[in-house]
């Protein structure tokens, strides 16, 4: 019987590290998947370095790992989001936002995409048109 894949977006902490560790223990074929997303400039982030220890997490895990880049996703929909709220003198819950388009949106998007490639052997006709399609 084939093994059924999920994918964990692991952030590199103890928390999406131990799901990936269970979740392949009983039995699933587990693909880690770091979710890049954007922050201004004049912030320090410690993307790189995040990315870095969940890449450690999926070697350890003997896991396929993979980085999807929202960046334009989560600044449209997130940070533009969060200005306009403040400005219009509201209180934004970004964690709402980033859950409904990044996600629920833009991740499971980019998961069937990336499922489909693969049941398809990486098919040439899926051009780069169908695949925006499919990702936004």
């Amino acid at each position: 019987m084939k093994k059924k894949t999920v994918f964990v977006g692991l952030s590199g902490g103890v928390d999406s590290a131990v799901s990936a560790a269970l979740l392949k223990k009983q039995g699933f074929e587990v693909v880690g998947v770091f979710i890049k997303t954007w922050h201004p400039d004049f912030l320090e982030c410690n993307e790189e370095e995040e990315r870095h220890d969940a890449m450690c997490v999926a070697a350890h895990l003997g896991i396929p790992f993979l980085t999807f880049d929202f960046e334009n996703v989560y600044k449209k929909e997130v940070a533009d989001y969060m200005i306009r709220e403040y400005k219009a003198g509201r209180t934004p819950n970004p964690d709402v936002m980033c859950n409904k388009e990044v996600k629920f949106g833009a991740f499971l998007k980019k998961v069937r995409l990336f499922v489909l490639r693969r049941r398809f052997l990486w098919r040439q006709d899926i051009t780069p048109e169908l695949e925006r399609n499919m990702l936004f």
